[in-house]
């Protein structure tokens, strides 16, 4: 086992530069994260005019910050945004950088920023960045007066607010750092390494780019180190460099391991590469990334292999946004959201249609789900959105088009390099649903049989003065070179909308492998037809057959699910948040059909039951959203996968209990009687039901293999009327005191300590000590109060509570939760 450095003051350095650099996202300098203490005013200011405090528009805000989400919702809004607002929004902020500063260089650093930013300082403007998804980093050094106080200001302009298909919210969303740096130093993002497996060694290949701002050369030395678990340095590389003054100069080396444990969806084993940059024995750089081994490879016959064993992707497509919150990314709530959706069976996602955080891809890489990372919705052209409420008016233009041609290529780059690091991504996409027929590219086949293949609308054929579909190719080409310069380790992809039409244009042939969203009937003929082409299903709707056609076709790798979590935005007829065929709601919680794909993605035994009255209501096959199931109503559907738990109707009331089992077979008691004889597994519509007369007590399911043996149950229970708010957590918790967030789940129960699924009462959170109220969601789509007050109603008797600490450790934060007639509940949150 090989050790660190000797040399105590070496290694004394080391460890301090490394306690403030670790897990640097600039990859590069001494990071602090800059999110308190921000000013914010909603609408166009002078940047040039001094911020007098006394302002009472300027508002105090701890980023992340996202004031779209708090906005009133709004029926005379684009259905696109969920109804919310956009606008234009200045932050600021007094940045203290004290004189023996001078002689370092300085940089803001920001994960993300929604959208059309400029960045000044000290009046000075720094830069701008169109997309609101990309990080970005801007050199403030000139503009700085070290020694004394130095005013940021951030101008936001997202006035066009239907810019996207899907809620976007608005503001400095994410993450900032200022980064402090020697003028010798790594690039940003500036450590590549990617692994490979040669029999039992693991080699880790690794590229290192350093950047030199003196007016002379620099000779200095690159030390590369892995380090397991544990923390044991298991292989070192040093190497000699010199930087001409003014360049950058890049430096490639190799670390060996034997036998290395490998990075899987079960076993996620992860190793840290630290990179050092010694001048003159002094250390003055360093950072470290998250890397590991394993391998893939992706075949047009046999599919998709993880370390050398064949396997479906089980993956859903997930949009930024989580409810209440909107926007604003706290890593707590989307790990949580994540382990649920890995309980039922999920292994990968597709981030749907941009770049995410980067702590969203530290979480896959520390969970084990693989990740499709999407760059693009739209190329140089917009598509079509509605404007002003759902279906009403004449769809608009807003987009991302004006600056694609500008700044397409250098984001898509930005994305590979800041993520190529992560184990998890096994896949680029460069575009989402570009080639949708005549939304806005046409071609000649649109002219042809209808039955060729399209399971979109044509809007009316061939439109010989729409954009021509064969430029498709062009950029596409254009596209993928930009990700293979930075990564080439992984695929290129796209999700395919119009397949028939890219099919006659070289879009498809620039793809490494071709997502087919929505095109499941397609899979066997195009494979035939292009025996060479990796097909999978990069969108699909959450009805089994689609999922059959994965199974029952070698070739066909997995699917994608529209989608993994309801999201806001992309909404239907008012009232409406958002997009609601989710395996999750808004709050994070398992919906029924959750249930529906955990039996067909989960390999232990498990079984759900659900209900609803047979006459009046139900689903259709595939039930897409509430929305659809509104517009085509059916009184004795076949059975539902959106079936709630809940066990309370009118005594003798028919009502059709399903389960969703991966059980061989089923019988259903009620009372410990028997009401429902024992049935198979239905292959048809993957579940099984019972239509019987409702009677109080306990309803249970029992799951059973083939030859009758018990595997499984699950009960539901008639609740009595609401008693009392129960916390699913206890009386205490703790968090992070730096800005970590507690997520409250709360209950409605009787007096038996029954969940109550039906009820609806408003919840009142007050909160005392260190911390704030960031929000209450209870994941109802229908619900478009006010959600900035302190005030919410649960929905299917739950809601969770997300209160964010900001003491120190030791602080203490006490909630209390209360409702009119019900029982109160209190607890501790602690900061450690």
């Amino acid at each position: 086992m090989m050790k660190s450095f000797k040399h105590p003051l070496i290694a004394l350095s080391l460890l301090l530069l490394l306690t403030k650099s670790l897990h640097a996202q600039p990859g590069f300098g001494q990071i602090e994260k800059i999110n308190s203490d921000w000013r914010f005013h909603l609408g166009e200011v002078d940047p040039g005019k001094q911020l007098d405090n006394r302002d009472r528009s300027w508002k105090a805000v701890q980023l992340p910050h996202d004031w779209t989400v708090k906005q009133d919702y709004d029926p005379s809004l684009a259905s696109a945004t969920g109804f919310l607002p956009g606008g234009i929004g200045w932050y600021r902020k007094t940045l203290a950088i004290p004189k023996e500063d001078e002689g370092k260089k300085v940089y803001l650093y920001f994960e993300g920023v929604y959208n059309r930013s400029e960045v000044f300082v000290n009046g000075k403007s720094v830069g701008k960045r169109p997309n609101g998804y990309i990080s970005f980093n801007y050199d403030i050094t000139p503009h700085l007066n070290f020694g004394t106080d130095n005013q940021i200001a951030v101008r936001v302009d997202h006035s066009q607010d239907a810019d996207s298909r899907w809620y976007t919210g608005s503001g400095i969303y994410r993450d900032v750092y200022l980064v402090r740096a020697n003028p010798v130093h790594l690039e940003q993002w500036g450590v590549y390494a990617f692994p490979e497996l040669k029999g039992s060694k693991g080699v880790l290949h690794i590229q290192t780019d350093v950047r030199n701002e003196l007016p002379h050369d620099a000779s200095i030395t690159v030390v590369n180190e892995l380090l397991d678990r544990s923390g044991a340095v298991i292989a070192r590389r040093t190497s000699g460099l010199t930087v001409t003054k003014n360049n950058r100069k890049e430096i490639k080396a190799d670390l060996s391991v034997n036998n290395p444990a490998l990075w899987s969806l079960e076993t996620p084993n992860l190793y840290r590469l630290r990179t050092i940059i010694l001048q003159d024995k002094r250390i003055i750089d360093s950072t470290s990334v998250i890397t590991g081994f394993r391998t893939y490879k992706f075949d047009p016959n046999k599919g998709f292999a993880l370390n050398g064993k064949n396997m479906k992707v089980k993956g859903v497509c997930l949009h930024h946004d989580a409810g209440v919150l909107g926007a604003e990314v706290y890593p707590e709530v989307w790990r949580r959201r994540l382990l649920a959706l890995k309980s039922l069976g999920v292994n990968a996602i597709r981030t749907s249609h941009n770049p995410q955080a980067p702590s969203l891809y530290d979480l896959c890489d520390e969970l084990g789900l693989l990740v499709m990372n999407e760059a693009f919705d739209e190329w140089e052209f917009p598509k079509r959105k509605w404007l002003q409420g759902w279906n009403v008016g004449t769809p608009g233009h807003q987009g991302a088009f004006d600056f694609f041609k500008e700044w397409g290529e250098r984001d898509l780059g930005d994305m590979v390099k800041r993520d190529r690091n992560h184990l998890s991504i096994f896949a680029w996409s460069i575009g989402n649903e570009v080639d949708y027929p005549n939304d806005p590219y046409s071609h000649p086949i649109l002219d042809g049989d209808k039955n060729a293949g399209f399971t979109q609308a044509m809007y009316g054929g061939y439109k010989k003065d729409a954009p021509d579909a064969m430029r498709l190719g062009d950029i596409a080409r254009r596209l993928a070179a930009v990700v293979r310069k930075y990564d080439t380790s992984r695929p290129v992809t796209a999700g395919l909308a119009g397949v028939a039409m890219s099919n006659e244009t070289e879009y498809p042939s620039t793809l490494d492998i071709a997502g087919y969203n929505y095109t499941e009937s397609r899979y066997v003929s195009d494979h035939k037809r292009y025996p060479k082409r990796v097909i999978y299903g990069s969108e699909n709707r959450h009805d089994l057959g689609a999922w059959k056609a994965v199974v029952e076709n070698e070739h066909i790798f997995g699917q994608f699910l529209w989608t993994g979590i309801d999201y806001l935005g992309e909404s239907g007829r008012w009232p409406a948040r958002g997009f609601y065929s989710g395996l999750l709601d808004f709050a994070g919680y398992i919906k029924p059909r959750g249930y529906f794909r955990q039996s067909l993605w989960l390999n232990k035994p498990m079984a759900y039951l659900g209900t609803y009255p047979l006459k009046g209501g139900g689903a259709s096959a595939d039930a897409w959203s509430v929305l659809e199931n509104a517009q085509a109503p059916q009184r004795n559907p076949i059975p539902s996968m959106d079936a709630w738990p809940i066990w309370n109707y009118h005594t003798g009331q028919i009502i059709r209990v399903v389960t969703y089992t991966n059980a061989a077979k089923a019988r259903l008691e009620l009372n410990g009687t028997v009401v429902g004889q024992t049935k198979d597994y239905d292959q048809k519509t993957g579940i099984i039901y019972w239509d019987i007369p409702y009677a109080d007590g306990k309803l249970e399911v029992i799951g059973m293999d083939a030859a009758g043996r018990e595997t499984v149950r699950h009960r539901l229970q008639s609740s009595k009327r609401s008693y009392a708010i129960k916390v699913l957590q206890g009386d205490q918790m703790q968090v992070r005191g730096d800005g970590g967030v507690a997520q409250i789940e709360l209950q409605i129960v009787d007096e038996n300590g029954v969940p109550v699924v039906n009820a609806d009462d408003e919840i009142t959170c007050e909160i005392a000590g260190s911390g704030r109220l960031l929000g209450m969601e209870a994941g109802d789509n229908s619900d478009v109060g006010d959600y900035t007050d302190n005030k919410q109603r649960v929905f299917q008797g739950r809601m969770i509570v997300y209160i964010q600490s900001n003491g120190k450790p030791g602080d203490e934060v006490m909630v209390r939760l209360s409702a009119p007639w019900l029982k109160s509940s209190s607890m501790k949150i602690k900061c450690r």
